[in-house]
């Protein structure tokens, strides 16, 4: 992972609908702007055309139009291409939609989903240049802004989630096991991203995501880690001294099956038209991704079979970035210190940990790492833990 770039964020006008103009403002207009002053966007289902790459700072309009034969929708997205900063859902073939925002200067993504599944098509970057601009509404608008954002993220991490776990299931049940190892830890990293949220769910959490140490005696054991142990078979002495026993294929299927029905129904639960999040609730979320660092990826636990903790931790630790980068300028407003402190404490535990890979590559096994590495990287959770902590008393006070 590089080191990334100053924090970039737009406020999202709380506007979706064809037409709409921002008032008081003034158009943008550069090159490849719709007729209406907008910039256009061309979503086909296999390309997310957008008619310029730039915009000066201040409200601008995306004008998207879906010439594809599919319900499709149009992100824009931080320049870490995850947190969403502004979307439009549910454009019909032949139907054209305005997505407004207020951008601040830097860079970001623009990126189609046709059919409204996966991770999107014709990823983009979009700059734009210019001064800084003042967030636009009240503090309340902000809020209800930021927290509409973060459901919106949330959506589209399980979406993804929903595709590479059907994707794994497939492998798993057919016995490729190299296909499945592989897939695993990178689809849990949508997971872990949101790991606070699927546990809110209290039904669906255990069935997705418990550890055997962590199932009572006659209850069963399913989701993610007992495939896990199947993929990554153990040898007897970390088996209670017990040789594994592989799953039959009846076995792999059933347990396939069921990880996918629970992914379904948290998607089903997180798209609830009633599902929503509060400002605290975002900002204890991202206090507790790293809890959950802090207290099974540093240590190993959480991938005792697997020992890719490592990928868990990397995600872990964005979620909590994009959690409090939703919130930033909220908090900045009230306690500039502390985000000083936090932007640079994230920094910090980002570039410790890009030493050991990335998502996209790979990460060294936790059974690689030294007792000095991994204390390297304690202090580091440690380090940001701490500010982290005081966020949602900022945000509230």
């Amino acid at each position: 992972m590089t080191a990334r770039t100053p924090f970039r964020r737009l406020a999202v006008a709380p506007i979706a609908l064809t037409g709409v103009v921002l008032a008081g403002c003034v158009a943008n207009t550069p090159a490849g702007g719709s007729a209406g002053g907008g910039i256009a966007v061309t979503s086909s289902s296999t390309d997310c055309a957008v008619g310029a790459a730039s915009a000066p700072s201040g409200p601008v309009t995306f004008t998207v139009t879906n010439s594809g034969d599919q319900v499709t929708e149009f992100y824009l997205l931080a320049d870490d291409g995850l947190r969403i900063v502004g979307e439009i859902e549910n454009i019909g073939p032949g139907i054209s939609r305005d997505l407004v925002v207020q951008a601040q200067p830097g860079d970001y993504f623009t990126v189609c989903k046709p059919g409204m599944v996966g991770d999107g098509i014709g990823k983009t970057v979009f700059t734009v240049t210019g001064d800084t601009v003042q967030l636009p509404g009240t503090l309340q608008e902000q809020v209800d802004a930021a927290a509409a954002n973060y459901v919106a993220y949330v959506k589209d991490q399980v979406a993804q989630l929903v595709v590479g776990t059907q994707d794994l299931a497939t492998a798993y049940a057919a016995g490729d096991v190299a296909t499945a190892q592989a897939l695993y830890p990178r689809v849990r990293a949508n997971y872990e991203r949101i790991e606070p949220v699927a546990s809110s769910f209290s039904d669906i959490d255990p069935a997705l995501d418990a550890r055997e140490a962590d199932v009572a005696q006659g209850e069963a054991w399913t989701g993610w880690h007992r495939i896990e142990k199947d993929l990554f078979p153990p040898a007897a002495a970390d088996n209670g001294g017990v040789t594994y026993v592989a799953l039959t294929a009846a076995e792999r299927s059933s347990y396939a099956d069921r990880l996918v029905a629970d992914t379904q129904a948290l998607a089903d639960a997180v798209n609830d038209p009633s599902y929503t999040l509060s400002i605290d609730a975002i900002s204890n979320g991202a206090i507790a991704l790293l809890e959950e660092v802090a207290s099974g990826k540093i240590t190993g636990e959480e991938e005792i079979w697997s020992h890719t903790d490592l990928w868990d931790f990397q995600a872990n630790l964005e979620g909590a970035r994009v959690a409090y980068e939703g919130v930033r300028d909220i908090a900045a407003g009230k306690d500039p210190a502390l985000v000083a402190t936090l932007d640079q404490r994230f920094a910090e535990l980002e570039a410790t940990l890009s030493r050991y890979g990335n998502l996209q590559s790979g990460f060294a096994s936790y059974t690689d790492l030294t007792p000095a590495q991994v204390k390297e990287l304690a202090d580091g959770v440690n380090s940001l833990s701490e500010p982290l902590s005081r966020l949602t008393a900022t945000l509230v006070s």
